[in-house]
């Protein structure tokens, strides 16, 4: 069985996050950190399209001005503090009825780990969620989410907390007694290493990462960094002092 199509990739961003400011456009390996995601997120098996959701506040316009010239990326401007409606106008504006979440602080999404969650969301037509973060084994960063258009229209109508709307997901996921919900583990558990961009220790390690396969011109897979971030396990030392914020209760 696949996925309803169209199968729509969304990528929330802005340039206001509040402990990296302009995050998004800060250069890594020669473009912006936006730039990586979406070159990867392209690259997921079984989608239909690529579309940044971004806020409609003036300091934005110059993460849109830099969207504007990568190919084959649209562009949805929505509210700024409701991501959850930002992400159902991209999904109507754009008819997905499957869509990928993909934050736009994790420059090392690995295609084929995304493109598992998709398989699996897929494996029922009754499956209203799928990701690899209800139970954490994969590294912070490579977090995916798919979400039915169904369940993301019923979040919309009835999530009432700020943090429902701000985060898109929890409102589903916290309910799995109403929504279906389908976990993706990895083989071992490697939820230890931190590879998501929040602060600027957590850029030095990414950067450090890109840089280290930056003479073989390709951008490495999931095997590739887990391998060399296990031989070289000084890197976590770098960021691993940063928290995650938590998504309230």
């Amino acid at each position: 069985m696949t996925p309803t199509s169209p199968v729509i990739v969304i990528i929330q961003a802005r340039i206001g996050s509040t402990r990296l400011t302009g995050k998004v456009l800060r250069p890594l390996a020669g473009r912006p950190m936006v730039g990586h995601v979406i070159s990867r997120a392209a690259r997921i098996p079984g989608i239909d399209g690529v579309v940044v959701a971004i806020p409609e506040l003036p300091e934005d316009d110059p993460l849109a001005a830099y969207l504007s010239t990568v190919p084959e990326t649209e562009v949805v401007r929505g509210p700024s503090e409701d991501v959850l409606a930002r992400y159902l106008l991209a999904a109507s504006i754009h008819r997905a009825q499957t869509i990928i979440r993909i934050t736009a602080d994790c420059p090392l999404l690995c295609p084929e780990i995304s493109g598992r969650v998709l398989r699996e969301f897929g494996r029922s037509a009754a499956t209203d969620y799928a990701s690899n973060t209800l139970e954490r084994t994969y590294p912070r960063g490579l977090d995916t989410e798919v979400v039915s258009r169904r369940a993301l229209e019923v979040a919309g109508r009835e999530a009432a907390r700020i943090a429902d709307r701000e985060h898109v997901t929890p409102f589903i996921w916290r309910q799995p007694e109403r929504f279906v919900l389908q976990g993706v583990r990895d083989r071992q558990n490697n939820s230890d290493l931190r590879w998501t961009v929040d602060t600027e220790k957590d850029l030095r390690l990414v950067a450090r990462l890109c840089d280290a396969f930056a003479e073989a011109r390709a951008e490495p897979d999931y095997e590739d960094l887990l391998t060399y971030a296990r031989l070289h396990p000084e890197l976590a030392s770098i960021n691993r002092e940063v928290r995650q914020k938590e998504v309230e209760a």
